[in-house]
């Protein structure tokens, strides 16, 4: 049985009926009954309200005479369509400008993302994939298969750490392809790496930790472990990733708790953390006590020689929490993101996923698995490395010939470009400019741990063909002012 959608008073004055009556007519006026709607039939409306069905039939005819609804033979009684304009349209205020009547409390994050970053003609992003790459036919297929042959087991309750047959893919394939030599007890399946960061933070810290961070980074976990309780640090970064030797300076004068690095592709400057310091930041975690948190965010997209196996690989299991993600290589809108780390950091992580998610789409999880193990990931990620490194050069090429003014390195990996603009050049008023011209690029700001300006920008290429990563840089050069 439908409930009622509108409350029915029992009236002060006057019969029942046109309480009845009114109580429809109110919740049309008020937007929640729309002209077309459908109402309740009247043995329901009479059973919800206590009262006699021939009641509910007067009050009908009540508002079938005022023309507030239509009844139609053989299919039941509708709010009329003949309403004035006015009252198609919800009409009551929105609840999104009420105030709440109770104090907010809590950690605000100041990290805000980029808004409808695809609607953009020409998004310099980096971080974005090409989407329209992913083997849609393939994962198609996989889903419906995975959903055809374990329907009760993939729509129903599940286990928190994921999809048993994903966990398992994704440890042969981090074993393989990446060093890390673990079982699928020892990974954690997440919606993305964000929420693996966020897990990892309200796992280990607690408030008044201190986490050391790089002092370019990313601003989504920096705000995990704010929300955490944790206080952070900035570390140094050079052209050679985090200062080891700064850090170990630290955690000699205070208690570190943890440590966030982008050892692979440093972000957002994508230089790679070289295996001296990879050593040391290992041995000072030991001594020290702390845990690493290792962001592999982009580890498949490595152009020139070998990709450096992750920190994980060397670890005994003991210092490195992991996080890694398939966004890159798919896409975003999957959500998947993994979580290796120890045991008792994998079993608190997975009691508090429950809280907050309880588990995630074991179906689409089942389908990626499939896709895994049938060996179809691995070819997709050899045709993407191809694709972006061709991306790569063509942007890097189009900046030397249109923006000569800006110095960068061609990384060796990546989905970004880091360059340096002349030191006046006031690089977010000239993003600004850019957006008018449907040209998104992500500034120094976004990525400085206290938020300052800086004449850097950083240029993405992955989601773009050649021909539109050539007019984006030559808006973005239109719109330069020295």
């Amino acid at each position: 049985m439908r409930p009622v959608t509108f409350p029915i008073d029992a009236p002060s004055d006057g019969p029942r009926f046109l309480a009845i009556a009114r109580a429809v007519s109110d919740a049309i006026q008020a937007g929640r009954l729309r002209p077309g709607d459908a109402l309740p039939g009247s043995r329901e409306i009479a059973v919800s309200a206590g009262v006699n069905r021939n009641t509910v039939l007067a009050a009908m005819a009540e508002l079938k005479l005022e023309g507030w609804i239509e009844t139609t033979a053989a299919r039941g009684t509708f709010v009329s369509r003949a309403l004035p304009e006015h009252l198609r349209a919800v009409s009551k205020k929105p609840r999104a400008n009420a105030k709440a009547a109770f104090e907010l409390r809590g950690v605000v994050p100041s990290h805000t993302p980029w808004p409808s970053v695809t609607r953009a003609p020409y998004p310099l992003l980096g971080g974005l994939p090409d989407v329209r790459a992913v083997p849609h036919a393939e994962l198609a297929r996989a889903f419906r298969r995975a959903l055809a042959r374990n329907a009760g087991e993939l729509l129903g309750y599940g286990d928190a750490r994921g999809d048993a047959r994903l966990r398992r893919a994704l440890a042969t394939l981090l074993a393989h392809a990446r060093g890390v030599v673990v079982s699928e007890d020892d990974v954690l399946v997440t919606r993305g790496s964000q929420m693996a960061l966020y897990l990892a933070a309200r796992t280990v810290l607690a408030p008044g930790d201190l986490v050391a961070v790089e002092s370019y980074g990313y601003r989504p976990a920096w705000e995990a472990f704010r929300i955490a309780g944790a206080e952070l640090a900035p570390i140094p970064v050079d052209a050679s990733g985090i200062r080891v030797d700064t850090l170990a300076a630290l955690a000699s004068r205070r208690k570190v708790r943890a440590v966030y690095v982008t050892p692979h592709h440093q972000y957002p400057t994508t230089v790679t953390l070289p295996a001296a310091r990879r050593l040391a930041l290992l041995a000072l975690a030991k001594r020290a006590g702390f845990a690493i948190i290792e962001d592999d965010y982009d580890h498949e997209f490595h152009y020139e020689g070998r990709p450096t196996l992750p920190l994980a690989s060397t670890d005994d299991g003991s210092c490195v929490i992991y996080v890694g993600t398939l966004s890159k290589v798919l896409a975003p809108g999957l959500r998947i993101g993994f979580l290796v780390a120890p045991r008792a950091v994998l079993e608190r992580a997975a009691a508090l996923r429950v809280l907050v998610d309880r588990q995630g789409d074991l179906a689409v999880e089942r389908a990626v698995a499939e896709l895994v193990e049938d060996g179809l990931l691995a070819r997709h990620v050899r045709k993407m490395r191809r694709l972006y490194l061709e991306r790569r050069d063509v942007l890097a090429t189009a900046v030397t010939e249109k923006l000569p003014m800006l110095s960068f390195e061609i990384p060796k990996g990546g989905l970004a470009i880091w360059a340096r603009a002349p030191s006046k050049t006031d690089v977010d008023a000239w993003a600004a400019r850019a957006e008018q011209r449907g040209v998104l690029v992500q500034t120094a700001r976004r990525f400085t741990f206290e938020g300052r300006a800086e004449p850097r920008l950083r240029l993405g290429f992955a989601p773009l063909d050649p021909a539109k990563i050539r007019e984006a840089v030559t808006r973005l050069a239109a719109t330069y002012a020295s």
